[in-house]
């Protein structure tokens, strides 16, 4: 919470006023996080404050809220180039990234608890930055990022916005942006060094080295045979502990041919819609969906069927 703390001061999120008349401060929570690594060990223990957006009024504290992020799809293409051409693949993370993002309109916030300033208890924050929570936190941190990677001369990809593009003779770049996530690939290693010492005099960063783990996703590489392998196995057994499904029996195919669900099937007696309300079935869909997206197109079948 400290930590949390540090960085609202650094990033001068907010300053100290009187309530102004007529207007209500949205609150503010505390939420706690186990961060974990590829392996599924806790990395770091995180505590982050969250502003209550949904008592946001549009119109008032926020109009646009729409924010993109790089399809898997397009991850996974500049992943087979890179593989095919041997390049560079290096993993960077934005810390607080939604702090970094400037509000343009005026949201107030009651102040953290356990954090009140002694002596102005009754003063509420006026935030100068976006905070998570806010609907429009990733909007701003988006148009933030976007405007300081095209001053360092990359260039947005027309159909893929989150995807950048930065060429000089037969150097290349590849930059990919999913919100505080960042893949950074190329042939020149003095000029990708020279990217991520931009990005760090722009923003707080935490520099991962060579990719290994992005979006659950872990990357496997052989540079000698130039392949590169994907692979969500902590995300699959995560998904199975959650839905009761550890114990369940291993198959190559998920589904038979033939098999055809129908409505007839749904369940008929109270006894049925009892049980069947115990068991998060569109979550489940969901959760195998975003396999199924990433590495397992396999399921595409099965999926479109329970779907």
């Amino acid at each position: 919470m400290r930590s949390e703390m540090d960085s609202m001061s650094e990033n001068q999120v907010w300053t100290l006023v009187e309530p102004p008349e007529g207007v209500k401060p949205i609150g503010c929570k505390w939420v706690f996080k186990k961060k974990t690594d590829m392996d599924g060990n806790v990395q770091t223990y995180k505590g982050r404050l969250v502003a209550k957006g949904f008592r946001q009024i549009h119109g008032i504290d926020y109009d646009e809220t729409f924010s993109p992020v790089a399809i898997f799809k397009c991850i996974r293409i500049l992943l087979s180039i890179a593989a095919f051409h041997d390049y560079e693949i290096w993993q960077m993370d934005v810390k607080t990234a939604f702090l970094k993002g400037k509000l343009e309109e005026d949201v107030y916030m009651t102040q953290p608890e356990g954090f009140v300033t002694p002596g102005n208890a009754a003063k509420v924050c006026k935030l100068l930055r976006s905070i998570y929570g806010l609907k429009q936190a990733s909007r701003s941190w988006n148009l933030r990022f976007n405007n300081a990677i095209k001053e360092f001369g990359f260039v947005r990809n027309e159909y893929e916005p989150c995807v950048y593009k930065k060429a000089s003779g037969s150097i290349i770049s590849f930059l990919i942006f999913y919100v505080d996530d960042i893949l950074i690939i190329g042939n020149d290693i003095p000029t990708l060094q020279s990217i991520k010492t931009w990005l760090s005099s722009c923003f707080s960063m935490k520099d991962l080295g060579e990719a290994a783990y992005i979006l659950g996703v872990k990357i496997y590489r052989d540079r000698s045979r130039r392949l590169l392998g994907l692979s969500q196995s902590t995300y699959i057994d995560k998904v199975l502990n959650r839905f009761n499904m550890e114990a369940s029996k291993k198959g190559f195919l998920p589904m038979t041919h033939g098999v055809s669900l129908s409505k007839e099937m749904c369940p008929s007696t109270p006894q049925e819609r009892e049980r069947m309300s115990q068991v998060p079935y569109a979550s489940a869909i969901g959760s195998i969906m975003y396999a199924m997206i990433c590495t397992r197109p396999d399921l595409s079948y099965a999926l479109s069927m329970t779907s």
